[in-house]
């Protein structure tokens, strides 16, 4: 009996190979779209899992708002892992990653390569985290000062081997190289862990003023012992708080109590956030690596659902409206004695028979767009992950039930025909109003409407941040990396740039308005003895005299940096925010302070405004522009120059030949400013692609279906149409009679989409301090998009069936 079933099924869908395709081509777009989205949402849920103890992991954040500086990050002080551990026996143990000398140049052979993948680290670092070795021992290996532990990868980077234990590893900086001996080999970092270091240095090492409870650089892990509830250990921060930064804070800063200081205003708080949830649940500001958002993991698992339920509404309505062409066949089949459940059984297993030949397609067209789509989405996804035996049973059931989620209503439906009418050839039941069949289509083009409006409000705010007024020029700024390397010959360097055809300014500072690029944060004061109301945290820019030129900013009062000027020193520029905090209208020739970063000297060293900068933004349009100040130094870690847009190519070279002949052995690194800005929207720019591609399979599959249901209705209708014809109706006509009831539920589906995604996307735009106004226009043009769509799939159909001659569509009457 069974394979009577499938003999059945299969001869039907070959006997209608139109309709066959439709559904199965709508299906697999749908299920491929489905694993697609599988694998990215296993990706994004499995970060830092792979830990012993992830459960018992947590990192410490810090929120720090003072003087008109508002921290919100990653970072704590040197000293609070250490103090936390000998005062809490509840903390098993604790390690720091201290990131913030950024990559390195480290010598293989006769050359030296930029690492990237590089930082400090505590020896208990392989207590906290499961990181397995290969060599070595990795509970002593950072121990000692010049010692470091690599990865496989890192090993057979420099020595091609990983049999690299008691090799060193020689890495330049300022003053010349240094070695570090090789004590341990791990395995890679999985991808899925929050940081991907390559090379961890010993953190006695780090060239850092130890000791500090107000500078935080560092970020800190606990290991907390089993049944510790970590919510109820987050109370004792404030214990830390009073016994050890209050005192700290006291020596530089007149203030009695953190009371005193929080009633100003401040704040100064600490937390906890579990190891597994900082990958899609933080954001906070300098993560190690770039983070996911769960945002983003809901959206594309709602979008990948809607578009399989799409995909299964296109079979339900079809199978529904092509019903009196089976309308005899299950009229014969009851008189001849066959009960209703045997015929649901047969439709059933062709729905789910049609849902297998839709997932075979659709895991071929997986495997051969899943490099696309790693590259879109940032990811290094294999199709082989779907194998794992939590996943692997999900896959074999998802046609099965789709199969039966999408054949249950047309099986219900189609057997639920009376032998005796259907016989009598009145039962033309195909294309009767179906309220079901009308809230089908509305919901799928709600969906696709929905996603329409989505993309283009993505893409208008992207366009938004890139025509944005940033306050300074970010366009043909040509930045060369690692000149520290130079030593002291960077200078130089500056000045051979300097005189080729094409450079028209230079400046030397690490300090730059992008991403990758030096952040230092200092408090100042605006009077001699420094209390709460007086302070102002901000940013302090070690920049040269052609650094505002360079960059495009505007000196709106005062001067800028001379060299005219013996004294400038001890100047400083602020920019327009920093200038309101101070109080001034005017602040050029009022005095700000600063503490002196000598150890136990608690002396404020007075600096001049000389000038006021325009406000421009140094951190990325999510962030509201904070105070900022500017100080003549030397500060060697980038080299920037404004150059012409003709022959940049050449240039390039020009400066490469240059860099190779100043600096032998060194890699010539460089970078345009623009694309570093581009860089710091990335996330966004991923998730505005993967919404035109949401977008447009929705459509597509949406078309698909009311393309389907347009065909059958023709040819329900085609006696209708026949007739309608002979009696003077023209194909405008017709095709209006055909086209009307679709555009109307289209209509709305605009209706409902409109609200929904406007207040979906006006809580994605909350992540931007600087971003778009909700226009009304975007969301009449998506239903605009989506009419048209509608009209063109429906009226292809109709034009075609009203163009048909009426003498053979009546010749059988």
């Amino acid at each position: 009996m069974l394979s009577n079933y499938f003999k059945i099924a299969f001869r039907n869908l070959w006997k209608n190979k139109g309709y066959s395709a439709i559904n199965i081509f709508g299906l697999a777009i749908g299920l491929a779209t489905c694993l697609l989205i599988t694998l990215y949402v296993i990706d994004e849920l499995s970060y830092d899992k792979f830990n012993t103890n992830a459960d018992r992991i947590y990192r410490i954040n810090s929120d720090i708002k003072y003087g008109g500086g508002n921290l919100h990050m990653v970072q704590t002080a040197d000293m609070m892992g250490p103090t936390l551990k000998k005062d809490y026996p509840q903390v098993e143990e604790y390690t720091r990653i201290y990131a913030n000398e950024g990559s390195k140049l480290i010598r293989k052979g006769n050359e030296f390569i930029n690492e990237e993948k590089i930082a400090y680290a505590d020896s208990t670092l392989f207590s906290v985290f499961t990181f397995p070795a290969i060599d070595g021992n990795t509970k002593t290996a950072l121990n000692e000062p010049n010692t470091v532990v690599v990865t496989e990868a890192a090993a057979q980077k420099y020595f091609s081997t990983t049999n690299v234990l008691g090799k060193t590893l020689e890495i330049r900086n300022q003053t010349g190289t240094t070695s570090f001996k090789i004590t341990a080999v791990i395995k890679n970092l999985p991808h899925n862990a929050h940081f991907n270091f390559d090379i961890f240095l010993s953190m006695k090492s780090a060239d850092y003023q130890w000791g500090q409870f107000t500078s935080h650089n560092f970020s800190t892990y606990l290991l907390l012992k089993p049944g510790t509830d970590y919510k109820a250990f987050e109370k004792n921060f404030e214990q830390y708080i009073n016994a050890y930064v209050l005192p700290y804070v006291q020596q530089f800063i007149k203030i009695s109590s953190m009371e005193e200081f929080r009633k100003s205003g401040n704040t100064l708080h600490y937390s906890l956030i579990p190891l597994t949830r900082i990958h899609l649940y933080s954001d906070y500001n300098f993560e190690l690596s770039p983070s996911g958002n769960i945002q983003y993991v809901y959206i594309f698992s709602a979008v990948a659902l809607f578009i399989l339920i799409i995909a299964c509404i296109n079979f339900m309505n079809l199978s529904t409206a092509r019903s009196a062409n089976r309308a005899k066949e299950v009229g014969i089949r009851k008189v001849l004695g066959t009960e209703r459940k045997t015929l649901i059984k047969q439709f059933l297993i062709e729905s789910t028979i049609t849902a297998f030949i839709a997932l075979l397609i659709a895991l071929t067209a997986a495997y051969l767009v899943l490099p696309l789509f790693n590259n879109v989405a940032d990811k290094s996804l294999a199709l082989n992950d779907l194998l794992d035996l939590k996943i692997l049973p999900f896959i074999i059931l998802l046609p099965v039930i789709v199969g039966l989620l999408a054949g249950s209503y047309p099986a219900l439906f189609l057997s639920g025909f009376k032998p005796i009418t259907v016989l009598k050839g009145s039962a033309n039941t195909g294309f009767k109003k179906s309220n079901l069949r009308n809230v089908l289509v509305v919901f799928q083009f709600t969906t696709s409407v929905m996603l329409i409006i989505a993309t283009i409000i993505v893409y208008r705010q992207l366009h938004y941040i890139q025509n944005a007024k940033l306050g300074y020029n970010k366009d043909q700024v040509l930045i060369i990396n690692d000149t520290y390397a130079l030593n002291n010959n960077v200078q130089a360097f500056k000045n051979e740039v300097l005189s080729m055809k094409g450079v028209k300014s230079g400046t030397i500072s690490a300090y730059l308005p992008v991403s990758s690029s030096s952040r230092s944060d200092n408090t100042y004061s605006t009077s001699p003895v420094m209390d709460v109301r007086s302070g102002i945290d901000m940013q302090t820019w070690t920049i040269d005299y052609d650094y505002i030129g360079t960059m495009g900013m505007e000196i709106v009062k005062g001067r800028n940096f001379s060299k005219q000027y013996g004294t400038d020193s001890t100047a400083v520029l602020v920019t327009e925010t920093t200038a309101k905090l101070m109080g001034y209208k005017d602040p050029v020739g009022k005095t700000l302070y600063a503490p002196s970063n000598v150890p136990n000297d608690n002396t404020m060293l007075p600096l001049t405004v000389i000038g006021v900068v325009k406000d421009f933004h140094f951190e990325s349009l999510r962030q509201s522009i904070g105070p900022l100040c500017m100080r003549l130094g030397n500060s060697t870690g980038i080299t920037s120059f404004k150059i012409s847009a003709a022959d940049a190519g050449g240039l390039i070279q020009q400066i490469e030949q240059k860099w190779k002949a100043m600096a032998s052995g060194l890699p010539f690194s460089y970078r345009f400013m623009d694309n570093s800005f581009d860089e710091m929207y990335k996330s966004e720019q991923r998730a505005g692609t993967l919404a035109i591609v949401f977008a447009i399979l929705a459509v597509l599959i949406a078309c698909l279906g009311l393309f389907g249901l347009v065909t059958y209705m023709a040819e329900q209708r085609t006696k209708e149409i026949g007739i309608r014809k002979v009696l003077g109706a023209s194909v405008s006509n017709v095709v209006a009679m055909l086209s009307k009831d679709f555009l109307l539920l289209v209509g709305i589906a605009c209706i409902i989409a409109f609200p929904v995604a406007g207040i979906a996307m006006n809580d994605w735009l909350k992540d931007f301090a600087y971003r778009i106004n909700l226009e009304w226009w975007v969301f009449v043009l998506a239903g605009i998009v989506a009419l048209a769509i509608a009209l063109f799939t429906v009226s292809f159909q109709a034009v075609k069936a009203a163009l048909s001659n009426p003498v053979k569509s009546l010749r059988t009457e």
